[in-house]
């Protein structure tokens, strides 16, 4: 039996509109995206934001307890890809952080005329595993 991926489309604003997005999602100059995001029940969610939240919950919890703690802190702290996580953005369709292929094809093509995006799958072939000094 073939495993079944879930995926997740990334998008990519420019730095002035990362930032209107971050506060404010419903905000007129992103009513194109919103409507498209709307149809999919979506919403975005900053990478910087989601690895800044993460490592907030790491150092009140303990840090022993999340295996990426130290490279998503190196991440954060880093001017130049601070930059870069604050223009992706992922989208989470019906509440759902990963969802089937057929909602993420149809999600990247109705969003294809208004941002740059990419669609990203689990397999784990296709995705950067931790460090193995990050690993427990």
């Amino acid at each position: 039996m073939t495993k079944k991926w879930k995926y997740q489309i990334r998008i990519y604003l420019d730095s002035e509109l990362a930032e209107v997005a971050r506060v404010d999602q419903k905000n007129d100059r992103l009513k194109p995206l919103s409507d498209v995001l709307d149809k999919y029940h979506a919403v975005l969610k900053c990478q910087f934001d989601a690895f800044a939240e993460y490592v907030a919950a790491a150092e009140k919890s303990g840090v022993d307890r999340y295996p990426l703690y130290e490279w998503t802190k190196a991440t954060i702290d880093d001017p130049d890809k601070k930059a870069k996580y604050t223009e992706a953005f992922s989208l989470y369709a019906g509440g759902a952080e990963v969802y089937s292929k057929e909602i993420a094809d149809a999600l990247e093509s109705d969003l294809q005329p208004l941002v740059d995006s990419a669609k990203h799958d689990t397999n784990p072939a296709n995705n950067p595993q931790p460090h193995a000094r990050t690993r427990k």
